[in-house]
């Protein structure tokens, strides 16, 4: 994958640890209360987890399945290795493998991050059945990284096998059909190189579209390139060869380059490669080696069979869309769908992508130090020409390169200047080096950077009329402008007191220094009112805010802590103030809710918001979208999981701080802490039996390891105990100490916990047999959009006025129920319909009672009829349905309600309803389908349709 005009796959983090750690504490009186121990220097290793079979055994019950064919992006089995990505789905009557890149992209600055450097899709493969699509059983192999399955059709079956490598630019998909099947298509698809930003507007004036793709067939290749406007391209090669049995196997191989056209070559050289590989198998072994080795760099087992496979496959997603050597992820990952948000957004979704990489151990994957180190120019144009000399900036959205049109703004009661992007994206390198302890990442990319970062800040920094150093208005992503804003204010006082600290541990005398210790003696106190931390001085968190920019001081800079009880209050009102305003709270806020409830010890409030989000936001195959598909929520998800177990915040390990009540088995090893130290831990029955820490660099190490009474500690030169149970341990680098209750010597073994909560697996379960509820895809007659984002409202239409309902507060997960009634439910991308007006829905054959449905009039109140079609004739019967503002008239319960309406001129609120209405059918006769009115006023909308056998 490495090239010269890409991204080169080198390893910036594989240097020596070395360094301070940043912040330590000197031991006080308190701590050094008992007498040191010295125990000599032996280790104590933990076992078990050893073998391929112990591995594979596990990961086996965390697989997503699929035992229906996914319709969309988020339903659909995923594949990927940090430059391609491909996702699996029906696309009419075939199977859809998408083919993107993630280095494919526009290079048009000029034209702004949503056009002119958006990301570009590549094409498509299609397996064309012989017959008529019906149904698929599949599995998403975690222990390999392949798909597996089959999908069945009314003349057979395809056996499918399909895998993107984990170190070459390749697809293969292999399939082995049925006699009935033979005659199968498998063919890729360009699709034009245009942003996916389209779904909501056309290009900009005097955006020249790129041209069309270029196809030529040279014997058994077929190579397609893509050329740009901008120079550069994208190029994709392609051959298949016949398999066993009738079968096929397709090797695809896409690439990008900019400015030259080497694209070409690298993709031709890599179809070319698997000529001499007799099978699949052979391809697959270097493929299984890489992930094999992945998935044993950390292991994490909690009793929530649910949230254990979850977090599971989102180290697989990441694995999957992210290298080091890779680009930053823009919010799709590598996989492009339509979405308005087609680049990078460093506000929040690039730092919530990578936290999860430190905790589990692998820093193999993040890329964020060395493309800040790589690319520093553009932070410098960023700025506006007047602070170039000496500073540097983030716009909110660029590229992977951070590149984009505009400036960063500047501080002004005008002016929604967000300036502390830059700092925000640094706390992730300073992550990387604190969990590390590499050297090279403080000297070389965090202290440089950060400095001028920092200066930035300085030029807007003036006293007051109380001698405190105030800011001018700033903006709070996302909610508004601000004096003294919180999210500037934390990241100013984490910047001046990590550079401090970088200055002391790369023995620097900065002249800025004194400059930086001023600004913490004088920076203004963060703004607070009754309800907890304001956004801003005058600005009271007032409305629903998904960000939770105005509490970062609290997560994740961990300036307010738990540590100081007035400072875990004033944390524990704000939580509770901002959580408690729905309407535009999403995915994220719980999973940030869910962070700061475990930074108070609060586990059983960080696993019912987690619990929420999972219910409320999660797709089938994990997925998330917010008017379209967005990647970092169920990160940070697994992220917000390593907070509940494991915190290494300050100068102290914190084992098991927030584990919830339910939890009473937990198994943690090789996890990663700051101070670069791998920590294992079991919990039995609610009570932790040891700790092992290894030291990777030599820091000093205090430990907190939630073992009640007096401790050993084995395999240290020296320890102390204080009386609140902490330890300080003398610990080498490369020497690792066993921690238990004293005369309780523990079994070491790592295995999985006994499963308390099961649950079925990720993926699409079969529909319920034909049997009492039968619930009715109405994907394929979908024709209206009634919902809109809070980020656009232009783009839907419910009752002909220009109003839709909130989108973010109607079912997200694909399924709802009312009344024991289940349901499901289409709330898609932006732009995408969701409801049925005027139109035939198909129905599954068979006999019912009654034609359950959820659905609302438009401009009032409908009284009309629908047609039922059944095999000897169709009957009028009648529907009657109320309008969506208005309260229940004809008998129905209010399966949905929000508590906004979108219009075109802004969200009001207004309450609105989606009804549940139950019609009669006869069941002494076959049902093929329903018609609703098409000239009906008002017009009845389907949202969905569920049948029920009579009894």
């Amino acid at each position: 994958m490495g090239q010269s005009a890409g991204f080169p796959r080198r390893d910036l983090l594989g240097g020596t640890a070395a360094g301070l750690l940043l912040g330590a504490l000197p031991v006080t009186a308190a701590e050094a209360a008992e007498t040191s121990v010295d125990t000599g220097d032996t280790t104590a290793g933990c076992h078990g987890m050893s073998t391929d079979a112990d591995w594979s055994r596990f990961l086996a019950g965390q697989d997503p399945r699929w035992e229906r064919l996914p319709r969309t992006w988020y339903e659909g089995p995923f594949l990927g290795n940090g430059f391609v990505g491909v996702q699996v789905y029906r696309d009419q009557d075939a199977l859809k493998f998408t083919v993107d890149h993630s280095e494919s992209q526009d290079h048009r600055p000029a034209f702004g991050n949503e056009w002119g450097v958006a990301r570009l899709p590549i094409g498509k493969v299609l397996l064309t059945p012989v017959g008529e699509l019906t149904g698929a059983r599949r599995r998403l192999d975690l222990w390999n990284a392949e798909l597996t399955g089959t999908v069945t059709t009314d003349k057979g079956t395809l056996e499918i096998r399909a895998f993107v490598h984990a170190s070459r630019d390749l697809m293969v998909v292999d399939v082995a059909p049925s006699a009935g099947e033979r005659g199968f298509g498998l063919t890729f698809a360009p699709v034009p190189a245009v942003s996916p930003r389209i779904v909501r507007e056309q290009p900009p004036k005097g955006f020249e579209p790129n041209p069309p793709p270029v196809t030529r067939v040279e014997g058994d290749t077929t190579v397609v390139v893509q050329p740009l406007v901008a120079g550069g391209r994208n190029a994709t090669a392609y051959r298949t060869r016949p398999a066993s049995r009738g079968g096929k196997t397709l090797f695809l191989s896409t690439a990008h380059s900019h400015p030259g056209p080497e694209a070409e070559a690298r993709v031709r050289s890599a179809v070319a490669g698997v000529s001499g590989v007799s099978t699949v198998d052979a391809l697959a072994v270097l493929h299984r080696r890489w992930w094999h080795a992945f998935h044993r760099r950390s292991f994490l087992s909690i009793p929530d069979a649910r949230l254990q496979s979850f977090y599971w496959i989102q180290l697989y997603k990441l694995a999957s869309a992210a290298r080091a050597e890779a680009p930053i992820m823009a919010t799709t990952g590598p996989w492009l769908e339509p979405t308005p948000w087609p680049s990078v957004w460093y506000n929040l979704n690039a730092q919530l992508e990578y936290w999860p990489v430190h905790g589990a151990n692998h820093l193999e994957l993040d890329p964020i130090p060395r493309t800040i180190a790589e690319n520093g120019q553009m932070l410098i144009d960023g700025l506006r020409p007047e602070y170039r000399a000496d500073s540097m900036g983030l716009r909110r959205s660029a590229d992977a390169r951070f590149a984009d049109a505009g400036f960063v703004g500047v501080p002004g009661p005008d002016a929604d200047a967000e300036i502390g992007d830059l700092p925000w994206l640094l706390h992730n390198v300073w992550l990387s080096y604190r969990h590390t302890m590499d050297a090279p990442i403080l000297r070389d990319v965090l202290f440089p950077v950060l400095r001028k970062a920092m200066n930035y800040y300085l030029h807007f920094l003036k006293p007051g009329a109380d001698g405190r150093l105030h800011l001018p208005p700033t903006f709070s992503p996302e909610y508004g402008r601000a004096p003294d804003c919180h999210y500037d204010l934390a990241l100013i006082r984490w910047s001046c007191q990590t550079l401090l600290d970088a200055a002391k541990t790369l023995r620097i005398d900065d002249p800025l220094a004194p400059k930086w210790r001023e600004v913490l003696d004088k920076l203004v106190a963060f703004p607070v009112d009754g309800n907890g931390l304001m956004v801003g001085t005058g600005v009271p968190f007032a409305k629903s805010h998904r960000h939770y920019s105005h509490l970062l001081a609290a997560y994740p800079l961990y300036l307010l802590n738990v540590d100081d009880p007035a400072q875990a209050e004033l944390i524990s009102k704000s939580l509770a103030h901002w959580i408690s305003f729905e309407g535009a709270l999403r995915g994220f806020s719980f999973t940030g809710a869910a962070s700061l409830s475990a930074a108070l010890g609060r586990g059983d409030d960080a696993l019912d918001h987690l619990r929420e989000f999972v219910t409320r936001f999660v797709q089938p195959n994990t997925m998330y979208y917010e008017a379209g598909p967005v990647i970092e929520t169920p990160l940070s998800a697994a992220q917000s999981i390593h907070d509940i177990l494991c915190q290494s915040w300050g100068d102290t390990i914190r084992i098991f701080p927030a584990v919830p009540a339910t939890w009473r088995d937990v198994t943690l090893h090789d996890f990663r802490t700051q101070g670069a130290f791998l920590v294992s831990a079991v919990r039995k029955a609610g009570v932790t039996k040891f700790v092992r820490v290894r030291s990777l660099a030599g820091e000093p190490l205090k430990l907190r390891p939630s073992i009640p009474g007096r401790l050993e500690v084995e395999g240290a030169r020296s320890w102390r105990q204080r009386p609140d149970g902490t330890v300080t341990i003398d610990l080498a680098r490369g020497r690792e100490v066993l921690v238990y209750a004293r005369g309780r010597r523990p079994d070491t073994t790592i295995a999985p916990v006994p499963v308390g909560e099961p649950s079925t697996a990720w993926g699409l379960p079969a529909l319920p047999p034909a049997g009492d509820l039968v619930p009715v895809d109405l994907a394929a007659v979908l024709n209206s959009d009634g919902a809109t984002s809070e980020f656009y409202l232009g783009d839907g239409d419910f009752d002909g006025s220009g109003n839709t309902y909130p989108a973010a507060q109607l079912p997200q997960t694909g399924q709802t129920a009312d009344d024991g009634v289940p349901f499901l439910f289409v709330n898609g991308s932006e732009g995408t319909p969701n409801n049925v007006v005027g139109a035939t829905i198909p129905l599954p054959a068979g006999r019912y009672a009654t034609l359950h449905l959820l659905g609302a009039a438009d401009t009032g109140n409908a009284v009309t009829t629908l047609k039922v079609s059944y095999v000897d004739g169709s009957v009028d019967l009648p529907l009657r349905l109320t309008g969506w503002r208005a309260a229940a008239a004809f008998g129905e319960s209010e399966a949905v309600t929000t508590n906004q309406l979108h219009s075109r001129a802004g969200i009001q609120s207004v309450k609105l309803a989606i009804f549940h209405q139950r019609i009669p059918l006869d069941p002494a006769r076959e049902v093929v389908s329903v018609t609703l009115p098409s000239a009906a006023t008002p017009r009845p909308h389907v949202f969905a349709v569920t049948l029920e056998k009579g009894k």
